[in-house]
């Protein structure tokens, strides 16, 4: 039920963000002229970080489908980083025919950033978060040659960089080359991941004549959630829990707490950094200093206090906040005092807003939180 609830909680977030962010207009209605369908044939290996994932070296084929949506500046954020593409892909990878591993199956919405101005040879970078479903997982008897994934669902993390040529007003050729990654967060273990890299082509068209181009010069008029231009201070606060399986260290499964508070300045129309406090309790360190026959005083001693830098990246109501930051103190701290968070965040009101989080270790993945914040924001000026 609880596995369930989680991935109701991510996918509903996840669809907000696509829809609300780039579907959604802030203007007058638009003509849906702008929809553009694409596929992609990708030629995969798997990156290993791991010795022992070399066992399951291959090279393999990947299909990818997506519906996407050109914007092209009705909205000011759009303007901004240069008319993106947001959509829903699906990618399918029959993963080397290991009998271990399966195949994968991917849906994710995403958004592709044109790196430069020229509209007909763009570069752009791709970035994807969304939901995998891997036809085999980690059994201790009928499948323990798959160490890599201990669960049918797992996140998939999607970063491209492409190459498109415009050949006509309505269609594009596409060369791309990127890394597609499956974990579940260490929600289930085993959980190395699955890293793979690859290179594709593809073709994309618009489905109706598509929108002309607003100009940069003239920013669109400003709508909900939209900055304007005067100096902000954001302070937030956020709540977060996360299941966190320990089966292989104390048998069983543990969940995970933090307590989040940020106070952010907003730098530019598309940015903001500041810093941040975190309170964690993880309740499976009490087990893995019974383990280790280590003694503590009081409870509190669980809790590990943390302070980092934060930015936050800043799209419509939906934002992506990256933290960096060192435990302070608590009794348990076996896998570093450096840790890194990436969340994804949406607001749902002027204040109160939604996130998924993936804290690391090193690149060692913890946990992910699912949680709920407040923010208030105070004009200075």
């Amino acid at each position: 039920m609880l596995t369930r609830m989680k991935v109701f909680f991510t996918v509903f977030l996840l669809l907000i963000c696509f829809w609300q962010t780039g579907f959604s207009q802030g203007g007058p209605p638009a003509p849906a002229h702008n929809f553009q369908l694409e596929t992609r044939i990708h030629g995969g290996v798997f990156l290993q970080h791991h010795f022992e994932m070399k066992r399951f070296d291959a090279h393999f084929p990947m299909i990818e489908i997506s519906l996407q949506r050109a914007t092209y500046g009705q909205n000011q954020w759009e303007a901004l980083y240069r008319y993106p593409m947001i959509g829903i892909s699906y990618i399918y990878a029959d993963l080397g025919n290991n009998k271990a591993l399966g195949n994968a199956h991917a849906l994710f919405p995403f958004i592709n950033f044109p790196l430069n101005r020229d509209l007909d040879n763009s570069l752009n970078l791709k970035l994807g978060l969304g939901l995998a479903y891997l036809t085999n997982k980690f059994h201790p008897t009928e499948n323990y040659q798959n160490f890599a994934i201990g669960s049918h669902l797992n996140a998939v993390v999607s970063v491209y960089f492409d190459f498109r040529k415009k050949i006509n007003r309505r269609s594009n050729l596409i060369l791309s080359a990127g890394l597609t990654h499956f974990s579940n967060g260490s929600m289930k273990t085993p959980n190395f991941g699955l890293n793979i890299l690859s290179v594709s082509a593809g073709y994309a068209f618009f489905l109706k004549k598509p929108n002309p181009y607003l100009s940069r010069k003239l920013l669109p008029e400003l709508y909900k959630f939209e900055f304007d231009g005067k100096k902000w201070l954001s302070a937030e606060a956020q709540l977060s829990a996360g299941l966190k399986d320990m089966s292989q260290e104390t048998g069983k499964s543990h969940f995970v707490y933090n307590l989040a508070i940020n106070a952010l300045k907003r730098i530019s129309m598309k940015s903001k950094v500041g810093i941040g406090l975190d309170l964690t309790y993880d309740a499976s360190d009490k087990d893995i200093l019974a383990k280790k026959g280590v003694i503590y005083e009081k409870g509190w001693d669980l809790v590990k206090p943390g302070v980092n830098l934060a930015y936050e990246m800043l799209l419509d109501r939906t934002s992506f906040l990256f933290n960096v930051g060192m435990h302070l103190a608590g009794a348990e701290r076996s896998e570093g005092d450096i840790y890194q968070k990436l969340a994804l965040k949406h607001l749902f009101t002027d204040q109160l807003f939604g996130t998924i989080a993936l804290t690391v270790h090193f690149g060692k993945a913890d946990y992910i939180g699912f949680g709920i914040g407040y923010r208030l924001d105070f004009k200075y000026y």
